[in-house]
Protein backbone atom coordinates (compact mmCIF):
# COMPACT_ATOMS: atom_id res chain seq x y z
CA UNK A 1 0.00 0.00 0.00
CA UNK A 2 1.11 3.58 -0.64
CA UNK A 3 0.29 4.44 2.98
CA UNK A 4 1.85 1.87 5.32
CA UNK A 5 -0.37 0.12 7.87
CA UNK A 6 0.25 0.89 11.51
CA UNK A 7 3.46 -0.81 12.70
CA UNK A 8 3.24 -4.00 14.72
CA UNK A 9 4.92 -4.38 18.08
CA UNK A 10 7.24 -7.35 18.62
CA UNK A 11 4.47 -9.05 20.58
CA UNK A 12 1.96 -8.53 17.78
CA UNK A 13 4.46 -9.68 15.15
CA UNK A 14 5.18 -12.88 17.07
CA UNK A 15 1.44 -13.49 17.45
CA UNK A 16 0.88 -12.94 13.71
CA UNK A 17 3.62 -15.44 12.84
CA UNK A 18 2.07 -18.00 15.22
CA UNK A 19 -1.42 -17.48 13.82
CA UNK A 20 -0.15 -17.73 10.24
CA UNK A 21 1.59 -21.02 11.00
CA UNK A 22 -1.55 -22.34 12.69
CA UNK A 23 -3.76 -21.59 9.68
CA UNK A 24 -1.24 -22.87 7.15
CA UNK A 25 -0.66 -26.17 8.98
CA UNK A 26 -3.95 -26.91 10.76
CA UNK A 27 -6.64 -25.24 8.66
CA UNK A 28 -5.68 -24.62 5.02
CA UNK A 29 -4.73 -28.26 4.20
CA UNK A 30 -8.15 -29.49 5.39
CA UNK A 31 -10.37 -26.68 4.20
CA UNK A 32 -11.36 -28.25 0.88
CA UNK A 33 -12.44 -31.43 2.65
CA UNK A 34 -14.43 -29.37 5.15
CA UNK A 35 -16.15 -27.54 2.28
CA UNK A 36 -17.41 -30.88 1.04
CA UNK A 37 -18.54 -31.89 4.54
CA UNK A 38 -20.21 -28.55 5.28
CA UNK A 39 -18.29 -28.06 8.53
CA UNK A 40 -14.79 -28.01 9.98
CA UNK A 41 -13.52 -30.62 12.43
CA UNK A 42 -13.86 -30.46 16.18
CA UNK A 43 -10.12 -31.15 16.33
CA UNK A 44 -9.51 -27.76 14.69
CA UNK A 45 -11.39 -26.10 17.53
CA UNK A 46 -9.51 -27.94 20.26
CA UNK A 47 -6.18 -27.25 18.54
CA UNK A 48 -7.00 -23.54 18.42
CA UNK A 49 -7.88 -23.71 22.10
CA UNK A 50 -4.73 -25.63 22.96
CA UNK A 51 -2.63 -22.92 21.34
CA UNK A 52 -4.50 -20.15 23.17
CA UNK A 53 -6.16 -18.68 20.08
CA UNK A 54 -9.75 -18.75 21.37
CA UNK A 55 -11.33 -16.11 23.63
CA UNK A 56 -8.31 -13.83 23.34
CA UNK A 57 -9.91 -10.83 25.05
CA UNK A 58 -11.58 -12.84 27.83
CA UNK A 59 -9.92 -12.18 31.22
CA UNK A 60 -7.42 -14.81 32.35
CA UNK A 61 -9.60 -15.45 35.40
CA UNK A 62 -12.09 -17.15 33.08
CA UNK A 63 -9.54 -19.01 30.95
CA UNK A 64 -8.95 -16.40 28.23
CA UNK A 65 -5.70 -14.78 27.16
CA UNK A 66 -6.64 -11.40 28.66
CA UNK A 67 -5.17 -9.41 25.77
CA UNK A 68 -6.67 -6.39 24.00
CA UNK A 69 -8.78 -6.40 20.84
CA UNK A 70 -5.79 -5.75 18.55
CA UNK A 71 -4.89 -9.44 18.81
CA UNK A 72 -8.38 -10.45 17.71
CA UNK A 73 -8.04 -8.12 14.75
CA UNK A 74 -4.80 -9.81 13.70
CA UNK A 75 -6.34 -13.28 13.97
CA UNK A 76 -9.45 -12.37 11.97
CA UNK A 77 -7.45 -10.70 9.22
CA UNK A 78 -5.02 -13.60 8.87
CA UNK A 79 -7.84 -16.16 8.71
CA UNK A 80 -9.39 -14.42 5.73
CA UNK A 81 -6.11 -13.70 3.98
CA UNK A 82 -5.59 -17.45 4.02
CA UNK A 83 -9.03 -17.93 2.44
CA UNK A 84 -10.42 -19.84 5.40
CA UNK A 85 -14.10 -18.94 5.70
CA UNK A 86 -15.05 -22.14 7.54
CA UNK A 87 -13.83 -21.62 11.12
CA UNK A 88 -16.30 -19.60 13.17
CA UNK A 89 -13.67 -18.83 15.78
CA UNK A 90 -14.28 -15.10 16.03
CA UNK A 91 -18.05 -15.41 16.37
CA UNK A 92 -17.40 -17.72 19.32
CA UNK A 93 -14.59 -15.61 20.81
CA UNK A 94 -15.53 -12.04 19.90
CA UNK A 95 -19.32 -12.08 19.78
CA UNK A 96 -20.60 -14.72 22.21
CA UNK A 97 -17.83 -14.41 24.81
CA UNK A 98 -18.20 -10.62 25.32
CA UNK A 99 -21.91 -11.06 26.13
CA UNK A 100 -20.93 -13.49 28.88
CA UNK A 101 -18.10 -11.26 30.15
CA UNK A 102 -20.27 -8.13 30.24
CA UNK A 103 -23.68 -9.53 31.23
CA UNK A 104 -23.14 -13.05 32.54
CA UNK A 105 -23.43 -14.02 36.18
CA UNK A 106 -20.44 -15.54 37.95
CA UNK A 107 -22.05 -18.92 37.38
CA UNK A 108 -22.33 -18.39 33.61
CA UNK A 109 -18.81 -17.00 33.32
CA UNK A 110 -17.14 -19.83 35.20
CA UNK A 111 -19.37 -22.50 33.66
CA UNK A 112 -18.96 -21.55 29.99
CA UNK A 113 -15.92 -19.33 29.39
CA UNK A 114 -13.11 -21.73 30.44
CA UNK A 115 -14.54 -24.47 28.20
CA UNK A 116 -14.99 -21.96 25.38
CA UNK A 117 -11.33 -20.95 25.68
CA UNK A 118 -10.16 -24.56 25.29
CA UNK A 119 -12.52 -25.31 22.39
CA UNK A 120 -14.31 -27.94 24.45
CA UNK A 121 -17.53 -25.91 24.24
CA UNK A 122 -18.30 -24.46 20.79
CA UNK A 123 -20.84 -21.64 20.87
CA UNK A 124 -23.24 -19.91 18.51
CA UNK A 125 -25.56 -16.93 18.79
CA UNK A 126 -29.23 -17.35 17.92
CA UNK A 127 -30.83 -14.10 16.81
CA UNK A 128 -32.09 -14.51 13.25
CA UNK A 129 -35.46 -16.18 12.66
CA UNK A 130 -37.33 -17.06 9.45
CA UNK A 131 -39.37 -13.87 9.85
CA UNK A 132 -36.83 -11.71 11.68
CA UNK A 133 -33.42 -10.96 10.20
CA UNK A 134 -32.16 -7.40 10.55
CA UNK A 135 -35.33 -6.52 12.50
CA UNK A 136 -34.43 -8.11 15.83
CA UNK A 137 -37.47 -6.64 17.53
CA UNK A 138 -39.61 -9.02 15.47
CA UNK A 139 -38.31 -12.27 16.98
CA UNK A 140 -41.02 -14.73 18.03
CA UNK A 141 -39.14 -17.45 19.89
CA UNK A 142 -40.51 -17.45 23.43
CA UNK A 143 -39.14 -18.37 26.85
CA UNK A 144 -41.98 -18.56 29.37
CA UNK A 145 -41.00 -18.88 33.01
CA UNK A 146 -42.21 -21.93 34.90
CA UNK A 147 -40.85 -21.86 38.42
CA UNK A 148 -37.08 -22.07 38.28
CA UNK A 149 -37.05 -22.82 34.56
CA UNK A 150 -37.85 -21.23 31.22
CA UNK A 151 -39.75 -23.22 28.60
CA UNK A 152 -38.47 -22.26 25.15
CA UNK A 153 -40.41 -22.66 21.90
CA UNK A 154 -39.57 -21.38 18.45
CA UNK A 155 -36.86 -21.56 15.80
CA UNK A 156 -33.75 -19.80 14.56
CA UNK A 157 -32.13 -19.83 11.13
CA UNK A 158 -28.82 -18.98 9.41
CA UNK A 159 -26.93 -19.71 12.64
CA UNK A 160 -23.15 -19.68 12.29
CA UNK A 161 -21.48 -22.55 14.21
CA UNK A 162 -25.03 -23.81 14.54
CA UNK A 163 -24.64 -27.49 13.73
CA UNK A 164 -21.49 -28.08 15.80
CA UNK A 165 -22.32 -25.83 18.74
CA UNK A 166 -22.50 -27.17 22.27
CA UNK A 167 -24.37 -24.09 23.49
CA UNK A 168 -26.17 -21.16 21.90
CA UNK A 169 -26.74 -17.66 23.23
CA UNK A 170 -30.42 -17.32 22.38
CA UNK A 171 -32.49 -14.17 21.92
CA UNK A 172 -36.04 -14.86 23.12
CA UNK A 173 -39.23 -13.12 24.15
CA UNK A 174 -39.81 -13.58 27.87
CA UNK A 175 -42.73 -11.14 27.71
CA UNK A 176 -44.25 -11.81 24.26
CA UNK A 177 -47.39 -9.78 24.96
CA UNK A 178 -45.55 -6.54 25.62
CA UNK A 179 -46.70 -3.94 23.07
CA UNK A 180 -43.26 -2.31 23.12
CA UNK A 181 -41.46 -4.32 20.41
CA UNK A 182 -38.04 -3.86 21.98
CA UNK A 183 -39.23 -4.78 25.47
CA UNK A 184 -39.69 -8.27 26.76
CA UNK A 185 -36.56 -9.58 24.98
CA UNK A 186 -34.05 -11.59 26.98
CA UNK A 187 -30.84 -13.54 26.36
CA UNK A 188 -30.45 -17.12 27.60
CA UNK A 189 -27.62 -19.65 27.25
CA UNK A 190 -29.06 -22.94 26.03
CA UNK A 191 -27.00 -26.13 25.99
CA UNK A 192 -27.38 -28.19 22.82
CA UNK A 193 -28.01 -31.46 24.64
CA UNK A 194 -31.25 -30.29 26.23
CA UNK A 195 -34.34 -32.30 25.33
CA UNK A 196 -36.42 -30.67 22.62
CA UNK A 197 -33.47 -28.79 21.05
CA UNK A 198 -32.83 -30.02 17.50
CA UNK A 199 -30.83 -28.83 14.49
CA UNK A 200 -31.06 -29.31 10.76
CA UNK A 201 -28.01 -30.34 8.73
CA UNK A 202 -25.93 -27.34 7.51
CA UNK A 203 -27.30 -25.34 4.60
CA UNK A 204 -25.75 -25.69 1.15
CA UNK A 205 -24.68 -22.12 0.43
CA UNK A 206 -23.20 -20.11 -2.44
CA UNK A 207 -20.06 -19.54 -0.40
CA UNK A 208 -18.64 -20.17 3.07
CA UNK A 209 -19.14 -23.83 2.31
CA UNK A 210 -17.13 -25.10 5.29
CA UNK A 211 -19.19 -23.05 7.75
CA UNK A 212 -21.85 -25.13 9.53
CA UNK A 213 -24.70 -22.63 9.17
CA UNK A 214 -28.03 -24.24 10.07
CA UNK A 215 -31.55 -23.99 11.47
CA UNK A 216 -32.40 -24.64 15.12
CA UNK A 217 -35.71 -25.73 16.62
CA UNK A 218 -36.93 -25.48 20.22
CA UNK A 219 -39.87 -27.61 21.33
CA UNK A 220 -40.64 -27.13 25.03
CA UNK A 221 -36.93 -26.88 25.85
CA UNK A 222 -36.50 -26.44 29.59
CA UNK A 223 -33.58 -24.26 30.73
CA UNK A 224 -32.83 -23.15 34.31
CA UNK A 225 -33.40 -19.49 35.12
CA UNK A 226 -29.73 -19.23 36.12
CA UNK A 227 -28.88 -19.44 32.39
CA UNK A 228 -30.37 -15.94 31.88
CA UNK A 229 -27.87 -13.22 30.99
CA UNK A 230 -28.28 -10.00 32.94
CA UNK A 231 -31.84 -8.92 33.70
CA UNK A 232 -34.97 -10.30 32.16
CA UNK A 233 -36.40 -7.99 29.50
CA UNK A 234 -33.14 -6.17 28.81
CA UNK A 235 -31.89 -8.43 26.05
CA UNK A 236 -32.52 -5.94 23.26
CA UNK A 237 -30.48 -3.31 25.12
CA UNK A 238 -27.62 -5.78 25.54
CA UNK A 239 -27.72 -6.62 21.84
CA UNK A 240 -27.56 -2.94 20.90
CA UNK A 241 -24.51 -2.57 23.14
CA UNK A 242 -22.68 -5.51 21.57
CA UNK A 243 -23.72 -5.19 17.91
CA UNK A 244 -21.14 -2.45 17.10
CA UNK A 245 -18.39 -4.94 17.89
CA UNK A 246 -20.03 -7.61 15.73
CA UNK A 247 -20.31 -5.20 12.80
CA UNK A 248 -16.70 -4.15 13.18
CA UNK A 249 -15.68 -7.82 12.96
CA UNK A 250 -17.40 -7.97 9.57
CA UNK A 251 -15.55 -4.82 8.48
CA UNK A 252 -12.20 -6.31 9.57
CA UNK A 253 -12.96 -9.43 7.54
CA UNK A 254 -13.98 -7.27 4.56
CA UNK A 255 -10.88 -5.13 4.37
CA UNK A 256 -8.53 -8.08 4.89
CA UNK A 257 -10.13 -9.92 1.95
CA UNK A 258 -10.05 -6.80 -0.24
CA UNK A 259 -6.36 -6.25 0.53
CA UNK A 260 -5.48 -9.86 -0.16
CA UNK A 261 -7.49 -9.91 -3.38
CA UNK A 262 -5.69 -6.81 -4.61
CA UNK A 263 -2.27 -8.18 -3.61
CA UNK A 264 -2.83 -11.49 -5.39
CA UNK A 265 -4.25 -9.79 -8.46
CA UNK A 266 -1.29 -7.41 -8.80
CA UNK A 267 0.97 -10.46 -8.79
CA UNK A 268 -1.23 -12.29 -11.29
CA UNK A 269 -1.46 -9.48 -13.89
CA UNK A 270 2.35 -9.21 -13.89
CA UNK A 271 2.66 -12.92 -14.64
CA UNK A 272 -0.20 -13.28 -17.14
CA UNK A 273 0.41 -12.54 -20.81
CA UNK A 274 -2.17 -11.32 -23.35
CA UNK A 275 -1.54 -10.02 -26.87
CA UNK A 276 2.17 -10.43 -26.37
CA UNK A 277 2.60 -8.42 -23.19
CA UNK A 278 1.83 -8.49 -19.47
CA UNK A 279 -1.79 -7.83 -18.53
CA UNK A 280 -0.36 -5.29 -16.08
CA UNK A 281 0.83 -3.17 -19.00
CA UNK A 282 -2.67 -2.44 -20.28
CA UNK A 283 -4.01 0.96 -19.28
CA UNK A 284 -7.35 -0.49 -18.14
CA UNK A 285 -5.54 -2.83 -15.77
CA UNK A 286 -3.39 -0.05 -14.36
CA UNK A 287 -6.37 2.25 -13.84
CA UNK A 288 -8.32 -0.53 -12.09
CA UNK A 289 -5.37 -1.27 -9.81
CA UNK A 290 -5.03 2.42 -8.93
CA UNK A 291 -8.76 2.79 -8.19
CA UNK A 292 -8.85 -0.34 -6.03
CA UNK A 293 -5.72 0.69 -4.15
CA UNK A 294 -7.34 3.99 -3.18
CA UNK A 295 -10.59 2.34 -2.10
CA UNK A 296 -8.87 -0.37 -0.08
CA UNK A 297 -6.62 2.20 1.58
CA UNK A 298 -9.65 4.26 2.64
CA UNK A 299 -11.29 1.15 4.04
CA UNK A 300 -8.15 0.21 5.97
CA UNK A 301 -7.90 3.63 7.60
CA UNK A 302 -11.56 3.45 8.63
CA UNK A 303 -11.23 -0.05 10.08
CA UNK A 304 -8.08 0.73 12.04
CA UNK A 305 -9.67 3.85 13.48
CA UNK A 306 -12.76 1.89 14.52
CA UNK A 307 -10.57 -0.74 16.18
CA UNK A 308 -8.89 2.01 18.20
CA UNK A 309 -12.31 3.33 19.23
CA UNK A 310 -13.46 -0.14 20.28
CA UNK A 311 -10.33 -0.68 22.36
CA UNK A 312 -11.15 2.57 24.19
CA UNK A 313 -14.87 1.69 24.57
CA UNK A 314 -15.77 4.58 22.25
CA UNK A 315 -17.15 2.79 19.19
CA UNK A 316 -20.78 3.81 18.72
CA UNK A 317 -23.49 2.07 16.70
CA UNK A 318 -23.47 4.60 13.87
CA UNK A 319 -19.72 4.49 13.28
CA UNK A 320 -19.71 0.69 13.34
CA UNK A 321 -22.63 0.63 10.91
CA UNK A 322 -20.78 2.99 8.58
CA UNK A 323 -17.66 0.82 8.71
CA UNK A 324 -19.70 -2.31 8.04
CA UNK A 325 -21.49 -1.10 4.92
CA UNK A 326 -18.57 0.90 3.52
CA UNK A 327 -15.98 -1.86 3.79
CA UNK A 328 -18.24 -4.69 2.61
CA UNK A 329 -19.22 -2.60 -0.42
CA UNK A 330 -15.50 -2.10 -1.08
CA UNK A 331 -14.85 -5.80 -0.55
CA UNK A 332 -17.47 -6.97 -3.03
CA UNK A 333 -16.47 -4.39 -5.63
CA UNK A 334 -12.74 -5.11 -5.34
CA UNK A 335 -13.13 -8.89 -5.39
CA UNK A 336 -15.36 -8.63 -8.47
CA UNK A 337 -12.87 -6.39 -10.28
CA UNK A 338 -9.99 -8.68 -9.32
CA UNK A 339 -11.81 -11.74 -10.58
CA UNK A 340 -12.37 -9.93 -13.89
CA UNK A 341 -8.65 -9.26 -14.20
CA UNK A 342 -8.01 -12.98 -13.72
CA UNK A 343 -10.13 -13.73 -16.78
CA UNK A 344 -11.50 -17.25 -17.11
CA UNK A 345 -9.16 -18.61 -14.47
CA UNK A 346 -10.80 -16.36 -11.92
CA UNK A 347 -13.97 -18.40 -12.30
CA UNK A 348 -12.24 -21.67 -11.42
CA UNK A 349 -12.90 -22.89 -7.88
CA UNK A 350 -9.28 -23.82 -7.19
CA UNK A 351 -8.29 -20.15 -7.49
CA UNK A 352 -8.31 -18.12 -4.26
CA UNK A 353 -10.19 -15.29 -5.98
CA UNK A 354 -13.11 -17.53 -7.00
CA UNK A 355 -13.71 -18.65 -3.43
CA UNK A 356 -13.31 -15.09 -2.19
CA UNK A 357 -15.96 -13.99 -4.69
CA UNK A 358 -18.43 -16.61 -3.42
CA UNK A 359 -17.64 -15.97 0.25
CA UNK A 360 -17.81 -12.18 0.04
CA UNK A 361 -21.41 -11.69 -1.04
CA UNK A 362 -22.99 -12.56 2.30
CA UNK A 363 -20.97 -9.83 4.01
CA UNK A 364 -23.50 -7.23 2.85
CA UNK A 365 -26.35 -9.29 4.36
CA UNK A 366 -25.49 -10.70 7.79
CA UNK A 367 -24.94 -8.70 11.00
CA UNK A 368 -27.64 -6.37 9.65
CA UNK A 369 -28.03 -5.70 5.94
CA UNK A 370 -26.13 -2.79 4.44
CA UNK A 371 -29.44 -1.06 3.79
CA UNK A 372 -30.21 -1.17 7.53
CA UNK A 373 -26.68 0.09 8.27
CA UNK A 374 -27.29 3.12 6.03
CA UNK A 375 -30.57 3.84 7.83
CA UNK A 376 -28.75 3.80 11.17
CA UNK A 377 -26.14 6.27 9.93
CA UNK A 378 -28.62 8.52 8.13
CA UNK A 379 -30.93 8.68 11.13
CA UNK A 380 -28.23 10.14 13.34
CA UNK A 381 -26.75 12.45 10.72
CA UNK A 382 -30.14 13.91 9.76
CA UNK A 383 -31.24 14.23 13.37
CA UNK A 384 -28.11 16.13 14.33
CA UNK A 385 -28.20 18.04 11.03
CA UNK A 386 -24.47 17.79 10.71
CA UNK A 387 -21.67 15.40 9.85
CA UNK A 388 -18.93 15.22 12.46
CA UNK A 389 -15.44 14.60 11.06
Amino acid sequence: MLLPNKPLSDEHRFFLESIREFYQTEIVPHHEEWEQQGMISREAWTKAGELGFLCLTVPEEYGGAGVDFSFSQIMIEEQHRQGCSGPGFYLHSDIVAPYLVHQGSDYLKYHFLPKMATGECITAIGMTEPGAGSDLQAIRTTAIRDGDEYIINGSKTFITNGYMCDAVLLAVKTDPNNENRSAGTSLIMVEADREGFTKNYPFKKIGMKAQDTCEMFFDDVRVPVKNLLGEEGKGFLYMMQELPRERLLVAINAIAVAEEALKRTIQYVQERQAFGKQVAQFQNTRFKIAEMTAEVQMGRLLVDRCCELLSNDQLDAETAAMAKFATTDIQCKVVDECLQLHGGYGYMWEFWIAKAYADSRVQKIYAGTNEIMKEIVAKKVIKENQVVY
